[in-house]
């Protein structure tokens, strides 16, 4: 079972995601980048670390991109780098090529467009589970 943290302002868009991926594991929802960014450092610190974390882009206070790169910042701080690191889903009505790039370069391992439908997050997390070579009997 999967720890995955769903980090979005948006109530209704958190519950809809929140219900495609509960049977994957426990499921947290954050509804702002910094009470994210909070919830995800606490559970780096007490080596309970989450194994995917979905992010929207535009949010209050600290938008998603910044989020992604103060992860991934934490994450290096514990040692942990690369393929290592926390599965991180971009989810945005931003499909811009800027915010695409920077999502990626930023070192996200995939990029939703909204409206998230079922059937893209369910490949998206076999993508990259299958890829990482992790199983998970849930697939």
């Amino acid at each position: 079972m999967m720890n995955i943290l769903i980090i979005e302002d948006d109530v209704t868009s958190g519950k809809v995601l929140s219900r495609i991926l509960q049977h994957y594991g426990t499921v947290t929802i954050a509804t702002d980048g910094k009470q994210g960014l909070n919830i995800f450092k606490d559970a780096l610190r007490n080596k309970i670390p989450y194994d995917l974390v979905f992010l929207d882009i535009m949010m209050p206070e600290i938008d998603g991109q910044e989020v992604l790169m103060e992860i991934r910042k934490s994450e290096a701080m514990q040692g942990i780098l690369g393929f290592d690191g926390v599965k991180v889903i971009m989810t945005t009505a931003l499909d811009d090529n800027k915010n695409i790039i920077q999502a990626f370069r930023s070192q996200c391992e995939g990029y939703l467009v909204k409206p998230i439908f079922k059937d893209k997050v369910h490949a998206e997390i076999k993508r990259l589970f299958d890829e990482s070579g992790s199983s998970h009997s849930t697939f």
